[in-house]
């Protein structure tokens, strides 16, 4: 069975990598932060990616369109997330490093399909 084609899109390469770069940091939070915090801003993550890869399975136009609108909105919850966690403290300005330019990069790719 050949490899789903979504995997050899850049955009969707960016999304993946911000969601699993997330998972790992919020891996490290306390328990109370895991749960009320790190639920919600791994879920958006994963969102932008799994939209993405949904869409592009639809193979319709109107249908993808949708799905990565839905991932546009994922990834503007994943930033207003990981603004709040570093007003808490809970990102260091080097995991913030490594975050900004994934999400500077995956901005106008999702927004050029």
């Amino acid at each position: 069975m050949a490899r789903p084609d979504y995997e050899s899109l850049e955009v969707y390469k960016l999304a993946e990598r911000l969601a699993n770069t997330i998972w790992q940091i919020v891996q490290q939070w306390d328990g109370f932060t895991k749960d009320t915090m790190g639920k919600q801003i791994v879920r958006a993550a994963d969102s932008i990616c799994v939209n993405i890869a949904e869409g592009r399975g639809r193979h319709n136009f109107k249908d993808n369109q949708r799905f990565i609108k839905i991932a546009k909105g994922s990834l503007y919850e994943t930033i207003s997330w990981l603004r709040l966690a570093y007003t808490r403290n809970l990102l260091n300005t080097e995991q913030s490093a490594k975050l900004k330019p994934i999400i500077d990069e995956l901005i106008p790719r999702l927004n050029a399909i």
